[in-house]
């Protein structure tokens, strides 16, 4: 893991020689093994490795400087803390070795954002059941992290997570996400999660579940922030939790695995951790509203880092550390049971039941008489510190063995008089938030720092309490008649290169000019130099992607296109990165007209004599669909005339009579051929065949074999018949 370490002094003080090192604990550095990590250059100007210790970092050149930075490579996991030394030379005659802020200890487990530690997770020995709130506080904003922020669409999904024991784990750093896991950190869901919860019902004792936030932040007298209350008990002690940064490809803030048990056999009394966002390992995306790009294949979950990519919204050139993007607060709000804490609990909030305020309806059973219950005793305390109280009834009868009774007991959780955390009138505060900066940079000036209501009172009435406190500071006590006023320094202007060494400044304002007239002397732009990463190393700078073409098509499927251009110039080399992406667009079905066969010949006319008709047909292929068009008619008739009916029954049976004998004569000379000359005998038709295909238009035929063939030369072609028919021709 990369790390930036800086070096620098307050002004006005100053420092003109330096050496850095970085130690094992407990090693003085005597041995090459001694040192942990490795240091790396980033100015040569101002830093460079000492001659004869090229493990330590030392000055280029002696002059007076305020600030130097260099990077630092963590040692491999399991070497255990470190401790960064620095010695530095003032005034060319005193030297500062091991003392105060020039020595820092660092530890695997000292900070969740610089990796992944293996920490293992105890048995608990407490005993009884503990229960904990959860409250959530997003700090992720435009003003706090400004880079490419998501206006409209900023949000913290629905959180979801649970009390459970160590044999379930629901994510881990360092591990890969589940499908639940996934579904929180790409698209902000949690019902697959909690379905995994679910499944493992023997091990986890509570669902944490608290409503999205849109949008990821409103200040707390607007909004209150979500909650969630949870149970742990002996076996499922261990507390996790996810929420998406949303929109993202996959980033999510959460806590792991995070035990409640102490070591001394009693229940934790409050935790509270910033969060720096994760990488689920399921989406390569660098930008919070970067198309899908699917990780394949699928990576470990880690932290983000601000070295992760040049377009992430977190990348600092330097190096340095994300800004918090949330902080989780877990307090304990109650315990039930008998506690057996090797070191005494200081918090009295021991109760008969957990969630007394849900215990509406009297549970008792029908078989079991008791007396009334006594009025309730005093309060334990006579403070402000929490107590119990407790009231009893007797249990006269018990008509059914079988069914067991409640308590004759019940205890309720109190304070003394005139504390009563029930008063309607009372306010909710949050902790103070930090002083501001002094009012003037040179003499007397004043501070101020605010808080706010968490929760107004339930009668309605007005906060009393002050939400804003002023105090006096001095800063700079001997200012002289030549002093001028000047502002706070601004904000660091953005570095002159986008790769390489370049320079970066910022500015200040005169408040006041000198009360002698002398012209004001004070620096108002102060400049220093910067460093990207290599120019190699980010040959894409890339411009947004454009807003996704029309359909190609104006019916059924298509596909639609965007793209991007390349900003970087071409000497920072090669760029792989896609300039073109296309995807399949779905439009409404197109219109399917009705198609139809083509006519048929003419029938014989109807009649034999006289006027009669004669009809056609034809079929369809292909019925309408979609709003095409409908089908004509499949049947069409016509007028026919025959020869005129001859009028009276002798006619009528002379004409039967000439047909008969006609027949007669046609049937006696075809007996005569077929003896002289023998034809084709053949077999009836065969059935249709399958159709060749489902759908689409396919084909079926038959056969008539030939069952007797003439020996004569003159039936040589006497052969097999074959036909085909159209079938299956509806669209597939």
């Amino acid at each position: 893991m990369l790390h930036s370490v800086t070096l620098s002094a307050a002004t006005p003080a100053y420092f003109r020689g330096f050496t850095l090192i970085a130690l094992k604990e407990g090693k003085e550095g005597d041995k090459e093994e001694d040192h942990a990590g490795t240091f790396q250059i980033i100015d040569e100007e101002e830093t460079q490795f000492m001659s004869n210790c090229p493990v330590a970092v030392t000055e280029s050149t002696p002059r007076r400087r305020t600030r130097i930075q260099v990077f630092w490579t963590a040692p491999p996991t399991g070497t255990g803390c470190v401790i960064l030394k620095a010695s530095i030379v003032q005034k060319r005659i005193i030297y500062f070795q091991d003392e105060g802020s020039l020595t820092k200890r660092i530890c695997e487990q000292d900070s969740a954002s610089e990796g992944v530690t293996d920490k293992p997770i105890l048995d608990c020995c407490a005993c009884g059941t503990a229960k904990y709130r959860l409250t959530f506080y997003g700090n992720w904003s435009e003003k706090t992290h400004p880079k490419d922020f998501p206006r409209r669409t900023n949000h913290w999904s629905a959180i979801i997570g649970s009390s459970h024991s160590k044999n379930y784990i629901l994510w881990e750093y360092g591990g890969y996400a589940s499908e639940g896991v996934k579904q929180v950190a790409e698209l902000g869901s949690p019902v697959k999660m909690e379905e995994e919860i679910r499944q493992q019902s023997d091990e986890v004792l509570t669902v944490i579940k608290a409503k999205a936030q849109w949008p990821a932040w409103q200040p707390l007298n607007v909004r209150a922030a979500p909650s969630a209350e949870f149970s742990v008990d002996r076996h499922r002690h261990l507390m996790s939790f996810l929420t998406m940064l949303g929109p993202s490809p996959d980033w999510n803030v959460g806590l792991s695995a995070e035990d409640l048990c102490t070591k001394d056999c009693g229940w934790v009394q409050k935790v509270v951790q910033d969060l720096i966002p994760w990488d689920a390992g399921t989406d390569s995306g660098v930008t919070y509203e970067s198309p899908n790009k699917p990780t394949v294949p699928q990576e470990k979950i880690r932290p983000l880092t601000s070295l992760d990519h040049p377009q992430s919204p977190f990348y600092d050139p330097e190096g340095g550390s994300i800004k918090l993007v949330a902080r989780v607060v877990i307090e304990r709000i109650a315990r039930k049971g008998e506690q057996c804490n090797i070191v005494p609990d200081n918090i009295d909030d021991i109760v008969a039941d957990l969630a007394p305020e849900e215990k509406e309806e009297d549970d008792t059973p029908e078989t079991c008489i008791y007396s009334n219950w006594s009025p309730w005793s005093a309060c334990s305390s006579s403070t402000c510190e929490k107590g119990k109280r407790m009231r009893q009834r007797m249990l006269k009868a018990q008509l059914d063995l079988s069914v067991p009774c409640p308590d004759t007991q019940d205890f309720q959780p109190c304070m003394g008089p005139g504390c009563s955390d029930e008063d309607g009138s009372t306010c909710m505060m949050s902790d103070w938030i930090t002083w501001s900066p002094c009012s003037v940079s040179c003499g007397m000036g004043t501070r101020s720092r605010e808080r706010y209501v968490k929760q107004f009172p339930e009668d309605g009435s007005m906060c009393k309490v002050p939400t804003e406190e002023t105090e006096k500071c001095i800063v700079n006590e001997e200012c002289s008649p030549s002093s001028c006023l000047v502002t706070e320094w601004g904000e660091w202007d953005e570095c002159s290169a986008s790769c390489g060494t370049g320079m970066k400044r910022r500015h200040r304002m005169i408040k006041m000019t000198p009360a002698d007239g002398s012209m004001c002397k004070a620096e108002t732009t102060e400049a220093e130099k910067c460093m990207m990463p290599e120019c190699h190393t980010i040959p894409c700078l890339l411009s947004p992607w454009s807003e996704w073409s029309d359909c190609s098509v104006t019916c059924g499927k298509g596909m639609r296109t965007r793209q991007r251009m390349l900003k970087s110039a071409a000497e920072l080399g090669d760029c792989n990165e896609e300039l073109e992406q296309a995807e399949k667009c779905m439009l409404p079905e197109c219109p399917i007209d009705c198609e139809l066969t083509e006519w048929s010949q003419w029938s014989e006319c109807n009649t034999s004599c006289g006027k009669g008709h004669m009809i056609r047909t034809r079929m369809i292929k292909i019925e309408p669909q979609f709003g095409g068009t409908a089908c004509p008619e499949t049947v069409q008739r016509t007028k026919c005339r025959v020869r005129k009916c001859l009028r009276g029954p002798g006619m009528e049976k002379r004409r039967w009579k000439e047909a008969r004998e006609k027949r007669r004569s046609e049937q006696a000379k075809k007996n005569i051929d077929n003896e002289q000359y023998p034809v084709c005998r053949l077999k009836p038709w065969t059935a249709w065949t399958e159709c060749s295909t489902l759908c689409g238009g396919g084909i079926q035929e038959r056969y008539m074999m030939v069952k007797k063939r003439s020996k004569s030369t003159q039936f040589t072609s006497c052969k097999d018949k074959k036909e085909l028919r159209a079938c299956n021709v509806h669209p597939c």
